[in-house]
């Protein structure tokens, strides 16, 4: 099967205004519900925010933290209940506070080390 038609695996682009794309896998069965509901919403799009190794965005999207995680390792995509946000973690971090787990950056990683608060970001399907 090939990667494409396999629903288990849903590939985004990440675009970072003046800084190019980046690419992300999100992984179904990590948190089936969460990443549902945010494959419904796409495209999002925000405006940037940093916080340590840590790259996010609020979206619209309201709901629980599902199978919750408090470290996450180089590459996470996230999404972070407490402020409704995406979150990407350019480095092995510790969430402010527990993030369901949606997948990884499979391209671009490097890109997020230089996002700075204000920049628009946006996220569609691959």
């Amino acid at each position: 099967m090939s990667i494409e038609t396999d629903v288990s695996r849903i590939k985004i682009k990440f675009i970072i205004e003046g800084l190019g794309e980046a690419e992300g896998e999100l992984a179904r069965f990590l948190a089936p519900r969460t990443i549902d509901t945010i494959v419904r919403k796409l495209p999002l799009e925000g405006r940037a925010s940093t916080w340590k190794e840590e790259v996010y965005f609020e979206v619209p999207i309201k709901m629980g933290e599902e199978k919750g995680k408090s470290t996450v390792e180089e590459g996470t995509i996230a999404f972070w209940p407490m402020s409704g946000a995406l979150c990407v973690f350019y480095s092995k971090s510790q969430p402010y506070s527990p993030v369901s787990v949606m997948g990884k950056i499979t391209s671009g990683l490097e890109l997020f080390k230089h996002v700075k608060s204000g920049i628009t970001i946006k996220v569609q399907m691959a």
